[in-house]
């Protein structure tokens, strides 16, 4: 049975267009150009960070991070850049009585920024805030410790198959693919994909797919 579900954040719960329009804006780069090259950089199977590069070789993104926090324009998210579908899926396999939570790399910043928008769960984790970041296996070790149960009986739910479902897979957890985002789209691999317990379009879905499971399980 599952009796915990964990989450990734980017491009999972959070839709992250605006902001990598506003990175695009920052360097001075057309926000389709921008786009575009975003998307080759996944297809290479690079990390999404030598988009930068591309444009400004030598670019390193935490100083970068803090020069728009100086000029007053951090990096930054709000309720309206949630997935429409997230907050009622996470409040309902909360109300179910699963431990819900959230564990994806993210910055100390935007940790705040989630704990700031009071949302459903039980257990918020970020890469920073851990100390360690997908898709080592220390980061999913410690998704199963905030879980508090086996790792079968967790379920890690993601957009991307290198950095979440792969990884999870490894550790034990069984895991559950959102299609969608530049990771959900672009990245194929049947023998990872094919390995989730769930693949879905909404998150809409999940709490009734979870909640057959248990019922089949038990």
């Amino acid at each position: 049975m599952i009796t915990s579900v964990f989450f990734d954040v980017g491009e999972t719960i959070v839709d992250e267009s605006r902001e990598y329009g506003t990175w695009a804006d920052w360097i001075g780069v057309p926000r389709h150009t921008f786009s575009a090259v975003f998307g080759a950089v996944i297809a290479r199977g690079l990390d999404y960070r030598e988009t930068f590069q591309v444009f400004r070789p030598g670019f390193d993104l935490a100083v970068e991070r803090q020069r728009r926090t100086a000029t007053g324009q951090p990096e930054s998210f709000t309720e309206e850049d949630l997935y429409p579908d997230a907050r009622p899926c996470l409040a309902a396999l909360r109300e179910s009585g699963l431990r819900v939570g959230l564990a994806g790399n993210q910055t100390a910043r935007a940790e705040t920024i989630l704990r700031a928008l009071d949302l459903p769960v039980d257990v918020i984790g970020t890469s920073d805030g851990w100390g360690v970041e997908k898709p080592s296996a220390a980061f999913f070790d410690r998704v199963v410790a905030e879980a508090g149960c086996p790792a079968g009986q967790v379920l890690y739910v993601g957009d991307r198959l290198d950095n979440d479902i792969r990884p999870a897979q490894e550790a034990g957890i069984a895991t559950a693919l959102v299609r969608r985002g530049p990771w959900g789209y672009i990245l194929n691999d049947r023998a990872i994909s094919d390995r989730c317990l769930f693949q879905f379009d909404s998150l809409a879905e999940l709490p009734d797919l979870v909640r057959k499971h248990n019922e089949s399980a038990g």
